[in-house]
């Protein structure tokens, strides 16, 4: 199916199924649906995703469901009810995706498990997304974003004490991996035919990010502690540092040609700048420099710089930057209670999505 200008989008064609709640699968599937696939959302009669229940609201509807269900469907459905299957099995039939986000086994007490699915479509690509995994002592065992985070290990290479802003474990360790595993099955089944059944764990796919913890477990057999590493704080070169008048810059020269022209534009002592002596007393020499003028000087001063520096932005300045405007990031409106407002980013080419317009989430079971 062609967009308004005729351009047919990759996923276009596919349908997709998703049984999933709150972030990771919804993310997932709101990243085909960007890229053309028809999404149609199973969900409980009455409350459906839990998503629907958290703010903010706009006019009674979550914006926060909004923005990750953009123009999918609803169908309002009791998968416990006697008559389930006789809904669903024209459906399964006909999907290319299935995603779901239920502990492990209980699809198939519900009578929709991969074996009994993949009888009556064997193309199917099936994509479960969990915590743990399908198998293993923690398989069921319950949790979320931050937990996931502290059993990878990840949370134990910074600094302790507050939450992370992020949401690394669900977005890059559930909802990405599930999309890149998608499309890698898909490619598959050009090839030979059939679907497949994927296994997508967050836990085990937060270990990527203590990449360089990891480094140092495996090479010499103990792992950095908080702070300790070269991009977790363990460095002069990549630090946060605050200004004059209550900012914060990041700081992250690294290579030695931006350090050694970071150092030259602060006026760090020629002594203090091989860091590599006394990396403690480099870096607070460099705070203490950093500290002694506002924000706004040290904007000027590395503006045009190769010193690789921003000034913390608030959410209000990212939306806003000319960066952010230009290339048209968040082009694409949302309508939410007949309010509109900026769609959710997604990580898909431009060339791949439609051409910038409105959509809106569904209603709860509007396709019922």
């Amino acid at each position: 199916m062609a967009d308004s200008v005729g351009r047919v989008q990759p996923l276009a064609g596919l349908n997709v199924l998703d049984f999933s709640t709150l972030l990771p699968g919804p993310l997932a599937t709101l990243i085909l649906a960007e890229a053309g696939a028809e999404v149609l959302k199973i969900e409980r009669p009455g409350a459906g995703d839990d998503m629907r229940g958290f703010r903010p609201f706009v006019e009674g509807e979550s914006a926060l469901f909004a923005l990750l269900n953009r123009g999918k469907r609803s169908l309002a459905l009791d998968l416990k009810s006697a008559d389930a299957w006789t809904t669903l099995e024209p459906l399964a039939r006909g999907a290319d995706v299935l995603v779901e986000q239920f502990r492990p086994g209980v699809m198939e007490r519900l009578g929709l498990g991969y074996a009994r699915l993949r009888a009556i479509n064997p193309r199917l690509i099936y994509c479960s997304i969990t915590g743990y995994g399908q198998n293993g002592p923690k398989a069921n065992v319950v949790g979320h974003d931050l937990t996931y985070l502290a059993e990878a290990g990840v949370l134990s290479q910074a600094k302790l004490g507050s939450v992370p802003p992020v949401l690394a474990a669900d977005i890059a360790g559930g909802a990405y991996p599930a999309v890149m595993n998608i499309l890698l099955a898909l490619r598959q089944r050009d090839a030979i035919g059939s679907g497949a059944h994927l296994d997508i764990a967050m836990a085990e796919q937060s270990l990527t990010f203590a990449v360089g913890g990891l480094a140092e477990l495996f090479a010499t057999g103990k792992a950095p502690g908080p702070a300790e590493w070269l991009l977790t704080g363990g460095s002069p070169r990549y630090q946060v540092y605050p200004t004059a008048d209550g900012h914060w810059l990041a700081a992250a020269p690294l290579e030695q040609k931006f350090w050694q022209r970071f150092c030259e534009l602060i006026g760090l002592p020629a002594e203090l700048r091989e860091d590599r002596r006394d990396s403690e007393a480099t870096r607070a020499a460099v705070a203490k420099l950093i500290a002694a003028k506002p924000a706004s000087h040290w904007r000027a001063l590395f503006a045009g710089e190769d010193v690789s520096c921003a000034i913390i932005a608030t959410l209000e300045e990212a939306v806003a930057d000319p960066q952010i405007v230009e290339r048209k990031v968040l082009a694409h409106r949302l309508a939410v209670a007949g309010r509109k407002m900026a769609a959710f980013p997604v990580p898909v080419a431009p060339e791949f999505r439609a051409v910038p317009g409105v959509a809106k989430a569904p209603k709860l079971g509007e396709e019922t």
